[in-house]
């Protein structure tokens, strides 16, 4: 078993514009999907993340605001989940209801140093 990092971008247009209770029903999807990951051991953590920060470049000589104003790039949260490999984590994710708001998942495998 392995764990995988699932990054979460873009999806935020479209849910801004939702009905509080469109949005209240979309975020009961991914408490129950993750609800789902955590009882067959495969959620290990996870949170969104703020949309405010700072991208930090050249050592620490150059900060600017961000993340990115291209709302498609922007990482709005991740997951950690086990797998046995790259293809099982790929198919975890496609339960993922950002999927529904034309978001992405990207995942990638947590090696150690």
């Amino acid at each position: 078993m392995s764990n995988f990092m699932f990054l979460f971008r873009g999806g935020d247009s479209r849910r801004e514009s939702q009905s509080p209770e469109d949005m209240q029903a979309h975020m009961q999807k991914w408490y129950t999907w993750m609800g789902g990951l955590k009882e067959k051991g495969q959620l290990i953590d996870g949170l969104p993340l703020g949309k405010e920060g700072k991208v930090v470049a050249k050592g620490g000589d150059v900060i600017t605001n961000g993340p990115f104003a291209e709302g498609a790039e922007i990482i709005g949260g991740y997951l950690i989940v086990t797998a046995d490999s790259l293809d099982q984590a790929v198919e975890i994710s496609k339960g993922c209801p950002i999927y529904e708001h034309s978001g992405t998942t990207e995942i990638r495998e947590i090696t150690s140093m």
